[in-house]
């Protein structure tokens, strides 16, 4: 079985006319997705057991190195300003007006992915088997054995949906760009980017809402 087949793609159809960028996104986290289920699938009869869970957030606090990559970013901006609404979007802005490094995930809220639809694609492959993360335990440095290899065919491919956006067209150019690694060097640290800017586009957003309404 296909596990594109068995992943149900994110669709947003009031807005992806409106931002060709977000169906290019989308494809890729559906694919990145599959990748995931057939990763896990595959441990699974190795005898593994996924140990994360709905209500862990135990590796939002204690990761600092999850790379997130320019489109990314930009599908996290519209998300966050146009999506996110009511007690989380008040909380939220607070988080990242004041984010500081230090404080693990910029996007927790309550111990919730408050961005979960649109969290990058590294977030998505993280998943560790068998032994819960302790508390301020990075597993991919700590025990990297428990920690899911993310499919290679999967997360290619993934990359060759989103390099058009950077001007990328040619398929000989992705697969080169692919296969020797430069697709990384565009990518940034989640907890570097500078998140209080973030909270700034917000509160225009919402100005602008207001004074429209």
């Amino acid at each position: 079985m296909n596990p594109e087949n068995t992943t149900e793609r994110l669709s947003f159809p009031a807005d992806e006319p409106v931002h060709p960028w977000l169906s290019r996104l989308l494809e890729a986290y559906h694919i990145t997705d599959a990748g995931v289920c057939e990763g896990i699938r595959r441990e699974e009869l190795q005898g593994r057991k996924l140990a994360c869970s709905k209500g862990c957030a135990a590796c939002c606090r204690s990761h600092t190195t999850i790379p997130v990559y320019p489109l990314e970013l930009i599908g996290i901006s519209w998300y966050v300003t146009e999506k996110i609404r009511g007690s989380v979007r008040e909380q939220l802005h607070k988080q990242l007006l004041n984010y500081r490094d230090q404080d693990g995930c910029p996007f927790l809220v309550d111990e919730i992915c408050s961005i979960h639809e649109l969290r990058p694609m590294a977030c998505r492959q993280f998943n560790v088997f068998d032994t819960v993360c302790s508390e301020g335990e990075d597993a991919w440095y700590t025990r990297r054995k428990d920690v899911l290899t993310p499919l290679k065919e999967y997360t290619d491919r993934a990359f060759d949906v989103m390099l058009p956006f950077y001007g990328i067209e040619k398929k000989s150019e992705r697969r080169k760009v692919i296969r020797d690694g430069t697709i990384h060097g565009i990518a940034r640290v989640l907890k570097d980017c500078n998140w209080s800017s973030l909270a700034e586009k917000m509160t225009h957003h919402d100005s602008r809402l207001a004074n429209n309404g």
